[in-house]
């Protein structure tokens, strides 16, 4: 293992370093931060053969151009349907590839998706706050936002050849604009009409779609009265409705309390799906009990880490991969004149 160090030739706006999040001090008033989509982020580490926690660069929309200066290192990409110009070779997002010095990695959004995760063979020297290198996008806390011109360190980098190739994409997840959601804490304050509205409606995603959330456009959904509550804490997945009565779903970097009534809550599962959304898709919203959240979420986490587990295994070489094909697959005899 050696090292290698990479130029950000270019960095979009909110390309950021993350590791799995920065937990347990919501009291303080620290969000946990970490990546949008916590699975692709966890899939592009241990696709790679590195701890699911690691840090990894999440690409923004606004994309992302890597110069290797020195060392050679395997990188995987995962996340939405992002593009992959490694110096002149094209390929799709879900990759396990390598960079070598004076090689260049382009990286842009493709037809779906708004983060991709970009992880390292080795380890990317970033900055820690409070133990953790997720950033904080508001506040720059972590290991913060990419800028060009910067250089990066990845110690111990190593090329893991027996891991490039594709990786397998989850089959298991949700597909579609319908998000579970169980209602509540303060559905009890809209009227009737906007609890429906809010189950049956169309919604889409707008323009102001940050870290922090995304503001949602569709009916307005009207409270039964003025109503005036004391700030509480928040949680990811939270949708919470303003005065002007439209809703927003909080996200990664989340305000830890907020005063404005909740409508529902996201179930775990479908808040990295909704994430991965982009500005004016459709989405809906179908709402399940508490006792529905917490079956599906155990089901889906058994699923996750069988899937998990299948591809962190390393595939082999290309030596070791053409040795298990049957490459002479038809030969019948070697006195066979058509052989």
């Amino acid at each position: 293992m050696t090292d290698a160090r990479l130029r950000v030739s270019f960095a979009g706006p909110l390309v950021t370093f993350q590791d799995a999040g920065r937990p347990g001090h919501m009291r303080f008033g620290v969000s946990a931060s970490g990546p949008m989509d916590r699975l692709s982020h966890t899939a592009a580490n241990v696709a790679l053969g590195n701890a699911p926690d690691a840090t990894a660069i999440e690409v923004s929309m606004g994309g992302l151009v890597l110069e290797c200066l020195d060392g050679e290192v395997s990188l995987s990409l995962t996340g939405g349907a992002f593009t992959v110009d490694r110096s002149g070779d094209m390929f799709d997002s879900w990759s396990i590839f390598s960079l070598s010095a004076g090689e260049k990695v382009t990286i842009r959004p493709g037809a779906s998706g708004s983060w991709a995760y970009l992880a390292f063979a080795g380890t990317i020297e970033a900055r820690r706050w409070l133990g953790h290198t997720a950033t904080h996008s508001t506040s720059g806390f972590g290991g913060g936002q990419l800028v060009t011109g910067q250089t990066i360190d990845i110690t111990d980098a190593s090329l893991r050849e027996d891991r490039h190739g594709t990786i397998d994409r989850p089959g298991f997840l949700e597909t579609g604009a319908k998000m579970r959601v169980v209602l509540g804490p303060q559905d009890q304050h809209f009227t009737p009409e906007a609890v429906e509205a809010f189950q049956s409606s169309p919604f889409a995603l707008t323009d102001a779609f940050d870290r922090m959330g995304v503001r949602l456009a569709g009916p307005t959904l009207d409270l039964k009265a003025a109503l005036s509550l004391p700030s509480e804490p928040v949680t990811r997945g939270s949708v919470q409705v303003a005065g002007d009565g439209v809703p927003t779903v909080l996200l990664a970097d989340h305000q830890t309390t907020g005063g404005y009534p909740k409508i529902a809550t996201l179930i775990s599962e479908d808040i990295d799906r909704i994430s991965q959304l982009r500005a004016r898709d459709p989405v809906a919203f179908t709402a399940i009990t508490p006792a529905e959240a917490i079956q599906t979420t155990r089901a889906t986490a058994a699923v996750r880490n069988g899937y998990l587990d299948a591809i962190s295994h390393p595939k082999g070489t290309l030596s070791q991969r053409l040795l298990r094909e049957n490459l002479i697959s038809g030969v019948i005899t070697g006195t066979d004149p058509d052989t």
